[in-house]
């Protein structure tokens, strides 16, 4: 029986002997325009004492304009990765940061919290789409042996580093170009990195199951991957024209209601410490600057989990990692919480952070694995939107249980959102360790 073309294609990417330098500047750029996305969403919490302090606004109303990012980014990961499931990955990539890095700029230019509000749930549509499709984009291109392990490098570029690059970057510019500096810098940054995006060239697996096979086939040729030796046939999921929300919400509910429990869970845990972090250390009596410091060195733990992950992926599985770090995560923000001395809130917040980067991130990347090529970037994109959209009412849900029963409580609700997400790794769908993609979830027409 004759090969299809999407089954060749799928094979070829999964079974590459080696990394191309395609493949090498591929990986490259998508964790590029995934460095300036996350750190425009960890920089919000260390301005956020500069612009209280200036007066240009007060901490309910700064804490709309993070609930206005994240509800863009809702509507951005739902509504992009269905259009890039429908149009193409590399098209709307390219809209996305485009989007992202002229509001960034706008932002920062805004005249007061309304205009700043405005800017930044635009800015946030197209950061909403970039996570999606970073993922996706990057996991179609990759060998089966070792995506985990890809995937895990994308995320200590883009995801990782930028942690500590941010709080350093925050701490020693923020009073030489202020809080409006630091956003244009990152606009600029992202735009660049746009204009050196049009040379990506399309996902392999998209065309071939768009009825493009010929130019999915020529670039395997680009990767050094080999031809057909023989005739490939085609079927209905050669050329698809199902409908990818229908497609998700139809033949994987579970997965994709799984998704969503578990990054909301992250997103909020993840985004509301990035967020109120300096604040809840401000709040403890430090300063501005110490805080910031202090902050520093407990993101450190970030490029840290994306190390671990890097061997972990391939070695034990996503699931197995995800579900360890969550329950360990929400420990350790009880621990935190009841820290008696500066020493031992660094340490124990070191450690926090490095769980809840180890389970989240891996199970972001377990989500990009888990639905077929037709409806890969939307069944990912649903569950990461839902997730933001919740993250627009954790944001300030915490500042809101802080002032009014302290942080104890804080954290304790951390921890069990953290653990309610342990059990939701486990109905995600079949483990992806060293699986190729269309044996987790085969493309259908």
């Amino acid at each position: 029986m004759a090969q299809t073309i999407e089954a060749f294609v799928g094979k070829q990417l999964d079974e590459a002997p080696k990394l191309s330098p395609l493949h090498y500047k591929v990986i490259a750029l998508i964790a590029a325009g995934y460095f300036f996305d996350v750190i425009d969403l960890i920089v919000l919490g260390s301005l956020i004492p500069d612009m209280i302090a200036t007066k240009f606004g007060t901490g309910p109303e700064l804490a709309i304009v993070g609930s206005a990012t994240v509800f863009g980014m809702f509507i951005g990961a739902a509504g992009q990765g269905e259009f890039s499931d429908r149009w193409g990955r590399k098209t709307v990539y390219q809209f996305n940061l485009l989007l992202f890095g002229v509001f960034t700029i706008l932002g920062a230019m805004a005249p007061s919290v309304f205009w700043l509000v405005v800017c930044r749930f635009i800015a946030g549509l197209g950061l909403g789409g970039e996570q999606p499709l970073a993922f996706a984009y990057a996991g179609e291109y990759s060998p089966s042996r070792i995506r985990g392990r890809i995937l895990a490098v994308v995320h200590f570029i883009g995801g990782a580093c930028v942690w500590p690059i941010a709080s350093l970057f925050t701490l020693y510019f923020r009073d030489i170009i202020g809080w409006r500096g630091v956003w244009v810098v990152i606009g600029i940054g992202a735009l660049i990195v746009w204009l050196f995006r049009f040379t990506l060239p399309e996902s392999p697996r998209y065309l071939a199951t768009h009825g493009r096979g010929k130019e999915a086939l020529d670039i395997l040729a680009r990767l050094g991957l080999s031809g057909p030796s023989g005739t490939l046939t085609t079927d209905a999921a050669s050329d698809t024209k199902s409908d990818p929300f229908a497609l998700v919400f139809t033949m994987f509910p579970k997965r994709v209601v799984a998704g969503m429990i578990c990054f909301s869970a992250f997103f909020g845990v993840a985004i509301g410490l990035g967020t109120w972090l300096p604040n809840i250390m401000t709040a403890k009596g430090f300063t501005i600057t110490k805080s910031l410091t202090y902050t520093f060195g407990m993101t450190l733990a970030v490029p840290c989990a994306s190390l671990f992950m890097m061997y972990a992926l391939d070695k034990f599985g996503r699931k197995i990692t995800s579900v360890c770090a969550f329950v360990c995560a929400g420990l350790m923000a009880i621990v935190f919480a009841n820290a008696g001395s500066d020493t031992q809130l660094l340490v124990a917040g070191f450690i926090m952070i490095f769980f809840v980067q180890v389970a989240g991130n891996s199970m972001q990347i377990f989500a990009s694995e888990v639905f077929p090529t037709n409806a890969r970037a939307s069944g990912f994109g649903w569950a990461a939107g839902v997730g933001r959209l919740a993250t627009a009412f954790i944001v300030p849900l915490i500042l809101w249980i802080q002032t009014n029963y302290g942080l104890n409580t804080v954290f304790i609700c951390l921890a069990i959102v953290l653990v309610i997400a342990a059990f939701g790794v486990t109905q995600m769908g079949p483990e992806a360790k060293q699986k190729g993609l269309d044996e987790i979830a085969p493309p259908t027409g």
